[in-house]
């Protein structure tokens, strides 16, 4: 099975799960199937990626699809076969269309698809090309703090902070961008694993906001106020 196939059965037997009680106990499978498993995450993760407008420009777009087919054939091929039939038992009653098939089709090795591989391609380099969404609501919820932090305009984070804040802010970006990009990195990591955590009981309107917050948050890249927000939200998690 093609894994954009699987991806889209996961998400639909997910979705279903909200209206037939079984959520929780959904929930529970994809955080053992996929989220503790670092190799199926990250091939979640290049998906959502590849699937995301995200108003790149001509100079990079060819370059970040190549470094996408890398790490894709890196990762699909170092993982074990019984993982993926895990995945594929879990959700074999559940029929879907393939939402990522012109992802599918980007990655196939198959000689007699180069047609479509190149179409494909094409693709998916005008979804990247187009300007990204801007979340400009804020979401209140039980953990206000964490999402506060991560949906605020950067104009608006910065005038809701106290002079001590500030100060220390000022402080925070004047350090070498260098030294806290390693740093950066392990933070937003253990950010989303937390996200994910909270996400596994909460009710289901928490939940998708939570999961709004998470795809916002991988979006994201280095910038010294990225990173700084993002501390703050680690602390309040």
């Amino acid at each position: 099975m093609k894994f954009g196939l699987l991806k889209s059965k996961i998400e639909k037997q997910l979705i279903e799960s909200y209206s037939n009680g079984t959520f929780k106990s959904e929930m529970k499978f994809f955080k053992k199937l996929v989220l503790e498993n670092k190799k199926i995450a990250k091939l979640f993760y290049l998906y959502d990626e590849l699937n995301t407008n995200k108003g790149m420009n001509d100079d990079i777009v060819n370059d970040y699809i190549n470094e996408c087919v890398t790490i894709y054939e890196n990762t699909i091929n170092n993982i074990d076969k019984y993982l993926i039939d895990n995945l594929t038992q879990w959700v074999d009653s559940t029929e879907s269309e393939n939402n990522y098939q012109v992802i599918d089709n980007l990655f196939t090795s198959n000689v007699l698809n180069i047609e479509n591989k190149i179409l494909s391609r094409k693709a998916i380099i005008e979804s990247l090309k187009k300007p990204s969404k801007v979340q400009k609501e804020i979401i209140e919820l039980p953990i206000s703090t964490m999402v506060n932090i991560a949906n605020k305009t950067i104009n608006g984070y910065i005038e809701s902070l106290n002079e001590s804040d500030r100060q220390e802010l000022v402080r925070f970006l004047s350090v070498d961008q260098k030294d806290m990009e390693k740093e950066y990195n392990l933070v937003k990591e253990d950010v989303l694993n937390k996200l994910k955590e909270h996400q596994v009981d909460c009710d289901t309107e928490t939940s998708i906001r939570i999961d709004e917050t998470i795809k916002k948050i991988q979006s994201e890249k280095f910038d010294k106020l990225s990173f700084f927000r993002l501390k703050g939200l680690k602390e309040n998690l």
